[in-house]
């Protein structure tokens, strides 16, 4: 998906569809009225119809409109002024949904008179560019029929009522272009089956959004070299697994030299078994999304390299199958960590905050001026708070209040729980340092707490996203893209 920016007369501009808002009770916008006119009043007929009335999420396609230039005219009802920020997203993501289904190459959207309650006209095209991406995405690679049925829709334009804002558009278009792309590319790493995307494919993908690329570099730590380092807990998730364990970096120097890094961390769990604590059967396939906290990284990171971030970000994938075998990790063993605290594994199953805190612990190196993790951890985050909002926990105020903001701006929600010392002491063990469940009660927090052990030396945040990270049923089962938008706009306010 292409996004641009210019300055025309709507009426008089050629392209595959053109689109127009309307408010409640049919009010115009200015774009909407020179449309009418030059229509001979083809959207007051379509008004005095009454199936269309300028409600939000309300939208209607035209096709060869008369007296314009547009092969199709589409009208957008925004509802009451000034509209609430996530009906301006849900009524623009009803209408592209609609043009996606048609045969238009290219939308050309007018903004003008659009007041979305605290925002400003580069937040609406950010969101559009967002909300574009989904509406536009296609998995369907593995489907033998319908691989050529893609969607049609490939550019938009977003119209300037005067050349005075055409910068500050194109500058958004640009930004909403890079977020959209990094979504699809988590979306399509989450969606990609197990036996095509182990760690090795991460580490591959990796690779390739570098290349070519003078201030990104990789690199991919073996599991010879984690033994030498001492990731025992890393090392355990890969055991009964035929496919080594992978530890990639991606080193973003966007910033000025010397400038402290700031640091995201994926859970890059290509398929989760459950390993010996093996999960049920029903819905195990939705275990190939455990790798999605990788995968979010991966579309961060392109993101950013796209619109040329003036900023130093390491990405870092903690990646390993979670498999049964002769040579897997046992419930009751004890593994010893980079850190150099023991875990006594109760529940193999429990398996990511076992890769990733070694990975916390080999960041420490960077002296970052913060850690992000991103992880589909716990199914108790699920209970706690649904597939709309992500959990975030941390220790360090500053940090989240930053997550927050950035949440709010991209409405890509996230909700602080607590942590504290009582927490803490459910990981208690007589055999280890810690054991790595807490048991049943408040497991999203238990875990946050485990990992608070590896990241005392640097400002952290944990973002745990198993409810938001992708859609378990339903005709749009698959990735989300979450929470690139979050982490892509936090880094953006970093500059």
């Amino acid at each position: 998906m292409e996004f641009l920016a210019k300055s025309a007369q709507p009426e008089k501009l050629k392209c595959s569809c053109l689109a127009v808002t309307l408010f409640d009770g049919g009010a115009f916008s200015v774009s909407a009225q020179k449309v009418d006119d030059a229509s001979n009043g083809a959207i007051s007929k379509i008004l005095k119809l009454g199936d269309f009335t300028g409600a939000a999420e309300q939208s209607v396609l035209l096709p060869a409109p008369t007296g314009i230039q547009a092969q199709r005219l589409l009208l957008i009802g925004l509802g009451k002024l000034p509209i609430a920020a996530k009906s301006f997203r849900k009524s623009i993501g009803a209408a592209l949904t609609k043009v996606s289904g048609s045969k238009a190459k290219d939308l050309t959207i007018c903004f003008d008179g659009v007041d979305v309650a605290d925002r400003d006209i580069t937040w609406m095209v950010s969101q559009t560019g967002e909300v574009a991406a989904t509406a536009t995405y296609t998995f369907n690679q593995f489907k033998s029929k319908d691989q050529k049925k893609d969607i049609e829709l490939a550019k938009i334009t977003f119209l300037a009522a005067d050349k005075k804002i055409q910068t500050s558009i194109a500058a958004a278009a640009k930004t909403a272009q890079a977020i959209g792309n990094g979504m699809n590319t988590t979306r399509t790493l989450g969606n990609l089956p197990g036996n095509e995307c182990p760690p090795a494919y991460l580490a591959k993908e990796a690779k390739k959004i570098a290349r070519g690329q003078k201030k990104l570099s990789v690199k991919v730590i073996e599991e010879k070299e984690m033994q030498e380092l001492g990731m025992g807990a890393l090392l355990s998730v890969s055991a009964g697994s035929d496919q080594p364990a992978k530890l990639i970096i991606m080193n973003y120097s966007g910033g000025k030299k010397g400038d402290a890094p700031h640091i995201l961390v994926g859970k890059g769990v290509t398929f989760d078994t459950g390993g010996i604590s093996l999960k049920p059967g029903a819905d195990m396939d939705q275990m190939k999304f455990d790798m999605c906290g990788a995968a979010s990284v991966l579309g961060t990171m392109q993101a950013i390299v796209e619109m040329e971030l003036p900023l130093n970000v390491i990405g870092v994938i903690t990646s390993a199958e979670n498999m049964p075998s002769g040579g897997a990790t046992r419930p009751g063993d004890i593994v010893t960590s980079m850190a150099g605290l023991t875990i006594e594994i109760l529940n193999t199953d429990a398996e990511g905050r076992l890769v990733l805190c070694d990975a916390l612990t080999y960041v420490k190196k960077f002296k970052p001026a913060s850690v992000i993790d991103i992880a589909t951890l716990t199914g108790a985050c699920l209970v706690a708070l649904g597939n709309h909002t992500s959990g975030m926990l941390g220790n360090d105020d500053s940090v989240m209040d930053n997550l927050r903001f950035a949440a709010d701006s991209t409405l890509d929600a996230v909700w602080q729980l607590p942590m504290g010392e009582e927490y803490l002491k459910q990981l208690d063990t007589p055999f280890a340092d810690m054991a790595n469940i807490g048991g049943r009660y408040a497991g999203t927090i238990t875990a946050a707490c485990f990992l608070s052990r590896f990241t005392e030396d640097y400002p952290w945040a944990h973002l745990d996203i198993a409810g938001t990270a992708w859609i378990s049923s339903g005709p749009k089962k698959g990735a989300t893209g979450r929470p690139v938008p979050l982490l892509t706009q936090y880094l953006i306010n970093q500059v």
